[in-house]
């Protein structure tokens, strides 16, 4: 399988075949199945022909067998650092090290794994199949709320973004935000469908994204229709909402359907020190971003 960005760090053909040892995001965390491969190679010897080094991120491994393609490793996202101990098993082989930085990488995976959705090399059965369905007039409201609160070209995240209805909000405005969803599902509908850049968009955990991202390395972080939050699952959005603002150097701005929601939200995130209002967003229809909670970094 090609991916562009991967290919191009690499500087190998754009028609060389790549394949992640890991699935997803998630497992870049965890590291299943690179361990079991490496632990495999050291019982029976390495069977790659070739090695490009990626400088402090990993390395693409060349193998003829079953069929010729690079299997790229890394541990960059985890805490278990275990490709050092195996290094020497290609040190050898090594043709050349290559550098990229880190968002650089990062958006080269979100590519790869985005693709390899769209494609369903991901899946065993494809659930997801018809149109995705847009309210304009959602999409609208958003643009009038979010319009005189944002910088131009902000670094912006927005988690929870489903199929991203509300992200086309935010490419109106002109802004380019990383998006990403626990629903592999409502995300792949949307890549198939060409409203989100595979670049730009990526399936995991929200309660994750700290482990992947340094605290504080967006200037915005956004989320819309959270919820709905009730008093069973508030300690999990609870959760994900305040790991998610760790990531904001600046804002964080959450819709929710009711009062009462945006209240919880406000309270939690004031006592870890953000600075905010609640906004009454009613309109007639009375369905989507209701509430908003708009929040900024303390001094």
């Amino acid at each position: 399988m090609v991916h562009v960005l991967l290919n191009r760090i690499l500087d190998i053909g754009e028609n060389e075949s790549l394949f992640l040892a890991e699935e997803s995001l998630q497992d870049l965390l965890d590291l299943p199945v690179t361990a079991e491969i490496l632990q495999e190679w050291r019982e029976d010897g390495l069977n790659a022909d070739a090695c490009i080094e990626i400088r402090g991120i990993g390395v693409a491994l060349h193998l003829s067998f079953p069929t010729e393609f690079w299997l790229l490793l890394t541990d960059k996202y985890s805490s278990r650092k275990i490709l050092q101990d195996y290094a020497g098993m290609w040190k050898s082989k090594t043709l050349k090290t290559v550098q990229a930085n880190d968002r650089e990488f990062f958006l080269a995976l979100t590519e790869y794994f985005a693709d390899s959705l769209a494609e369903e090399l991901l899946c065993e059965r494809c659930q997801t199949s018809g149109a995705i369905y847009f309210v304009e007039e959602r999409i609208e409201r958003l643009v009038d709320l979010l319009e005189p609160v944002l910088a131009p070209e902000d670094r912006i995240l927005e988690i929870c973004c489903g199929s991203g209805m509300a992200t086309q909000a935010l490419l109106r405005l002109g802004q380019h935000p990383l998006a990403m969803d626990s629903d592999r599902c409502d995300l792949c509908l949307s890549l198939k469908s060409g409203l989100m850049d595979p670049e730009k968009c990526f399936v995991l955990d929200a309660r994750l994204l700290p482990r992947v991202f340094p605290i504080q390395s967006f200037h915005t972080v956004l989320g819309f229709m959270v919820g709905l939050i009730d008093d069973f699952n508030w300690p999990l959005w609870k959760d994900i909402l305040l790991k998610a603002s760790s990531l904001a150097e600046k804002m964080v701005l959450f819709t929710v359907y009711t009062h009462k929601e945006a209240e919880l939200i406000a309270k939690a995130l004031g006592e870890a020190g953000w600075k905010g209002k609640v906004i009454d967003n009613r309109d007639s229809f009375g369905i989507y971003d209701q509430w908003a909670y708009l929040g900024t970094r303390e001094e």
